[in-house]
């Protein structure tokens, strides 16, 4: 009897220390999550199911699709590159897991942090990204607001760039299934990285947080997974079969399991009710607010260690300029400037009004014919005189002789010879003072190699543009110079038109 009492408790402490452990390891289940789903036909954006999708939920880490979208902008803009180096803050390296394991100071490539983000869903790296886009967490924060609503994210607010649970940082199904659609036709040269299933993160090789959705149902190509105890088991996913492509989301999945299930019922019922043939209506550019379409130069940093300070990051309108900014002179040039100008303006208006006067040539009297009167002797010990060169183009009148006498020679006026006429013209150059500016890059290569693939892909209006680069302000402008205002405007029009950020500069 002692000793069945004796296996009983072992056996009842074996299963005790086994049900701790499992609750150790995994992410407790959230039963009591609302939950939301909804699907979209990606080709036309029309929503062929939804179940609670404009209810306000926690969006979890489905807020580092909006965190990858904003990295991808700045990118594109020229804010920002690849392989710009970071240093992570105290700040980043201090969010808890999921994460990469960043240290404070480190220096990591954007396009690692961006991998860790996307794949391992690593909440330092998101961190990390949004402060090295944006100069801090709040600002970057603003800016995501501002994008979400440009992209149409009627019913979303952020707080942070990671997804953990805060007051306020909310999000709905439908609004994320506009977001995954974004990412795919807005930057779809980045959109393979969500179906990576691991990634080389500069300081380890990640896995996908989504793998085992990815690997189970056909099609399947990405994009983000998400969760903490108050959204539940979170997921935006996209498939394609033959022609039709199907963007779902859904919140408060009570486990991985079901949660991937419920996705491919969602996937499912999209492929079903889709229709086979539907002509592709890509999303429009962001249209971002007029009044807030620019984050202003980041407030000045403190001073780091050495003395110096950051320098501040611009980020460009999204839109036609208006208007184009004068540059502003170098320090201690603007006197020099200043006469240059003054000289210049001097010799133009001198050189107009000499163009503008009269010319006046004067007129020569002709001498009268010469007579016997006119005729000069010349004594008579000369016996011979050499005979005045004269032009070619001015005969000679020679009058014969009155009487026989050793030598005469008929006195001629020669021409008065009169002033030459300057001719001063004006510049025929058709004002080609103008320029176009597409984007500030961190090195002198990179913005080469932007300004080449620009002209070749922009040939029609850039072809009597000079490829110039200016350094300024830590970075390196990327200009076409030598257009006309005309041909700015159109070049800069176009160049929108191809998602290319730019703006003309003036004279």
């Amino acid at each position: 009897m002692a000793s069945l009492l004796g296996q009983f408790v072992r056996k009842t402490l074996f299963m005790a220390v086994l049900g701790l452990a499992a609750a150790c390891s995994t992410p407790e289940p959230s039963g009591a999550a609302p939950y939301a789903a909804v699907v979209m036909d990606a080709r036309t954006g029309e929503i062929l199911h939804s179940n609670n999708g404009d209810a306000r939920l926690h969006p979890a880490s489905l807020t580092k699709m909006l965190t990858l979208y904003i990295a991808f902008e700045a990118i594109q803009r020229g804010e920002i590159s690849l392989d710009t180096m970071v240093t992570v803050s105290k700040n980043a390296a201090a969010e808890p897991p999921s994460k990469l394991g960043l240290r404070a100071g480190q220096k990591i490539a954007l396009r690692h942090l961006i991998r860790a983000a996307a794949v391992k869903s690593a909440n330092d790296a998101a961190t990390a990204i949004g402060e090295a886009v944006a100069g801090s967490e709040a600002q970057f924060a603003a800016r995501m607001n501002r994008t979400a609503k440009a992209i149409g994210m009627k019913s979303s607010t952020f707080k942070n760039a990671h997804g953990l649970t805060a007051s306020g940082h909310l999000s709905t199904a439908r609004d994320m299934t506009v977001m995954g659609r974004r990412l795919f036709f807005d930057y779809p040269q980045y959109y393979n990285i969500f179906s990576r299933r691991t990634a080389d993160a500069g300081i380890a090789e990640v896995a996908n947080t989504n793998r085992r959705f990815l690997d189970n149902y056909k099609g399947a190509d990405g994009i983000k997974t998400g969760y903490t105890n108050a959204a539940g088991f979170n997921l935006t996913a996209s498939a394609e079969r033959g022609n039709k492509r199907i963007i779902a989301t859904v919140f408060g999945g009570q486990s991985t399991a079901h949660r991937n299930a419920k996705m491919a019922e969602l996937l499912n019922l999209g492929f079903g009710e889709a229709p086979n043939n539907a002509r592709v209506k890509k999303p429009g550019a962001p249209v971002y607010d007029a009044a807030n379409d620019v984050v202003a130069a980041a407030p000045e940093a403190a001073p780091d260690a050495a003395g110096g300070r950051s320098a501040g990051k611009t980020i460009r309108v999204a839109g036609a300029v208006t208007k184009s900014l004068r540059p502003k002179t170098r320090p201690g040039q603007a006197a020099a400037a200043g006469e240059v100008v003054l000289a210049m303006k001097d010799s133009i208006a001198g050189a107009v009004a000499e163009a503008a006067a009269p010319v006046v040539v004067a007129e020569v009297t002709p001498e009268p014919t010469p007579d016997a009167a006119s005729i000069v002797s010349l004594s008579a010990g000369v016996t011979s005189l050499p005979e005045p060169k004269i032009r070619p183009t001015a005969p000679v009148e020679r009058v014969a002789a009155v009487a026989p006498q050793p030598a005469v020679v008929v006195a001629e006026k020669m021409p008065v010879p009169t002033e030459p006429e300057v001719i001063t013209r004006l510049s025929t150059s058709g004002g080609r003072h103008w320029g176009v500016n597409v984007g500030r890059f961190p090195s002198r290569s990179v913005a080469e190699r932007t300004l080449m693939k620009i002209a070749l892909a922009e040939n029609a209006t850039l072809n009597d543009g000079l490829r110039k680069i200016v350094q300024r302000g830590g970075g390196y402008d990327a200009n076409f110079m030598g257009l006309t205002q005309d041909q700015a405007d159109l070049a800069c029009r176009r160049l929108q038109a191809r998602a290319v950020q730019c703006f003309a500069i003036g004279p």
